[in-house]
């Protein structure tokens, strides 16, 4: 992969802000045929898009995915240093990342081992005979991670965020979502069609005759079908009212009686105190197919859910055909990621702050961390100004908005304290082995929580993730060092550049405090409603106005988005570039104005900056993905849909009422 244009080393402390011009954004990557005022997206960002394709194993691409492989470059650069010594100290997080990346870039190895690392559960699910034995193995999976209806992780209770409750969710389907097992459209239809297929190609690879595949991929679908049926669609799921169900360890075995719960959370060493149930109805339906399912449907399903949960772990056909379907045909990638990437990424997600202490020595200074520190402090200012000034909302619902504001708490580049990953055991002989002992660690790590005191140095991504995120119960925004980095935060980049791009997505995370989800918690994390009955009815209606705009935007013709899915992310992303907008002037506050750059104002390049970062070409079959059950909206209405709300916006670029980035007052969105 090519470096970014602006060396990366340029961020890394080699030339500081004051050694180094400013510079703005990136005329070369503008579109000059397109109009600012019309369609923003391929302005800001076309020529880029026309210049660099998606590479071949990515479903999406532009300078923001760009960035986040350049920073796999990164990790696999750590890696192969770390990896190239045999002899850390036992336990360390050299030796377990080092060994861990090693064993997996062993291809040879792994593919000498086929699917004998499997072959214990495979026996385990072959074995079963009685109910009691379905309930052992379905535990034991789920130990694994590996789907069998029913899940459970630790989390904070919601109405107590101060302690950890198991939390008891559906789940256990192949397919993305209940949709694809239900609906009608030909591409649902289409979907069903070419799962089954890949389900019973699966089964040959481990073994099965075509016609035995055949008829256990049916087996698998229609019981699938059946749980799909019982689970909530995608938007019902967004809303945390409805997945609030607290109950005690009683109340759940009341539920499911026909499922043993005692031994489910005996295995898992989780505490038979308050728990809170997700989706009561689907535990129920659950309850029903462990009792009455056949045993041959079980041990299908079982079967398929260690092959697809396996799959990646095992040898390069069973590599070959998960991507196949999951990659090729949901998501239109045409060459699977190289071997070192997935190695790199998946060493990452499951020992990622092992090697987050040697990511941070070497690609994140303190200086960055300062600035990004004083780029959250403006915006949760300018977040403030926003409340004090909503026309629409009362003295006593601005008082409680502030309060929650006031307890936000920020993590910005890595964790204060460190997981030491005691108990995992790496070594590199055995992918597979090394693999699902990290998983297993991982899973036991979350569950050991459960009916603790919340632990509030826990981070939800490693170091080198290059993402962000808000958590409602904690209320807090956490933004990790791989994210801060060009294009999204550059200490030589202008003050109007940087908050165009990292800013932007500062604001966007402190909007999910207070858009249709996070307004539903109060500052301490509860689940609570701090609004008066008539203040509510207006941000409903606010949020209605984001609905109707994406429900709108359609991808292909018959195929749009769906308002409310998109809403959360929506409302982010406008009160995002609404709320970095007004903190950039705050930055500027006592410094006087910045340079017109390149012919282009600083309100021009704040502008710019947004759409450029953001500015993705996306393959046509990952949009399909994303718009059935994606909460983000695809690039160009993430670009297009927020702006052309703004009054600063339409002032920046001399837009005119009846320009397609100008929405008419009646219809202009503004929550924040």
């Amino acid at each position: 992969m090519k470096q970014l244009p602006l060396a990366i080393a340029l961020f890394f402390g080699a030339v500081t802000a004051a050694t180094a011009a400013t510079h703005g954004i990136s005329p070369g990557d503008m579109d000059k045929n397109a109009q600012a005022c019309t369609n923003f997206f391929d302005y800001a960002n076309g020529t880029w898009r026309k210049d660099n394709a998606i590479p071949e194993y990515m479903d999406r691409w532009s300078r923001r995915w760009q960035s986040g492989e350049v920073n796999k470059e990164h990790v696999r650069d750590i890696l192969t240093e770390t990896s190239a010594k045999s002899d850390w100290p036992k336990g360390s997080a050299q030796q377990l990342s080092g060994d861990y990346y090693a064993a997996c870039m062993n291809e040879d190895a792994v593919n000498q081992a086929g699917i004998t690392p499997i072959k214990p559960l495979l026996d385990e699910v072959a074995a079963i005979k009685t109910r009691a034995q379905l309930q052992a193995a379905i535990g034991h999976m789920q130990l694994l991670g590996i789907t069998t209806g029913v899940g459970v992780y630790a989390a904070q209770d919601l109405h107590d965020p101060t302690q950890m409750v198991a939390h008891v969710v559906a789940g256990g389907l192949g397919l993305p979502d209940r949709d694809y097992y239900l609906k009608t459209e030909p591409r649902f239809v289409e979907a069903r069609a070419k799962y089954h297929e890949h389900v019973a190609k699966m089964f040959i690879l481990a073994g099965s005759t075509p016609a035995a595949a055949d008829t256990a991929a049916t087996s698998v679908f229609e019981l699938e079908k059946r749980l799909a049926a019982a689970t909530l669609d995608n938007v019902a799921q967004r809303d945390p009212l409805q997945s609030d169900h607290k109950t005690t360890f009683a109340g759940l075995q009341k539920m499911a009686p026909d499922f043993d719960w005692a031994r489910y959370f005996d295995d898992a060493k989780l505490p038979r105190i308050d728990l809170n149930v997700t989706e009561p109805a689907f535990v129920a339906a659950f309850g029903k197919e462990v009792a009455n399912a056949p045993f041959e449907q079980w041990r299908d399903y079982l079967r398929w859910h260690v092959l697809d949960g396996s799959a990646n772990m095992l040898s390069a056909p069973f590599v070959k055909q998960n991507f196949e379907f999951f990659s090729r045909y949901l998501s239109g990638a045409t060459e699977m990621k190289p071997r070192w990437k997935q190695c790199a990424e998946n060493t990452d997600s499951l020992l990622g702050e092992a090697l987050g202490k040697a990511y941070i020595e070497k690609y994140f200074p303190a200086e960055g961390k300062a600035r990004m520190e004083d780029m959250v402090k403006n915006l949760r200012l300018a977040m403030q100004q926003t409340i004090d000034s909503a026309t629409w909302m009362s003295p006593e619902t601005k008082a409680k908005a502030q309060e929650k504001l006031a307890a936000f708490n920020s993590k910005v580049a890595y964790p204060d304290k460190w997981k030491t990953y005691n108990g995992v055991v790496v070594a590199r002989s055995s992918y597979y082995n090394d693999a699902i002992g990290a998983i297993r660690w991982n899973i036991a790590d979350n569950l050991a929580q459960a009916g603790k005191p919340v632990d509030r140095s826990r981070w939800g991504m490693t170091p080198p993730t290059s993402n962000a995120y808000y958590d409602a119960s904690m209320n807090e925004i956490v933004f990790p060092a791989g994210i801060l980095q060009p294009p999204a935060f550059d200490v030589t980049a202008t003050d109007a550049v940087n908050y165009g791009a990292i800013g932007v997505v500062i604001g966007h995370e402190i909007s999910h405090g207070f858009d249709d989800q996070g307004a539903q918690f109060d500052g301490q994390g509860r689940l609570s409603n701090w609004w008066t009955a008539a203040d509510h009815k207006q941000f409903e209606a606010r949020g209605q106005c984001v609905v109707n705009q994406f429900d709108s935007y359609f991808i292909e013709p018959g195929i749009h988005h769906n308002g409310k899915l998109v809403l959360g992310e929506s409302i982010g992303d406008l009160g995002g570039a609404k709320l970095a907008y007004l903190a950039y002037k705050i930055s500027r506050e006592g410094k006087g104005p910045e340079p017109t750059i390149d012919g282009f104002t600083p309100e021009q390049q704040f502008f710019l900056a947004w759409g450029q970062w953001r500015g993705d070409e996306t393959r046509p079959e990952t949009q399909r993905t994303m718009v059935q059950g994606d909460p983000h909206p695809v690039a160009k209405f993430r670009v297009n849909g927020p702006l052309s709300n703004l009054p600063a916006f339409k002032a920046a670029f001399n837009c005119k009422a009846g320009d397609a980035m100008v929405r008419a007052e009646k219809d202009r969105c503004e929550v924040w």
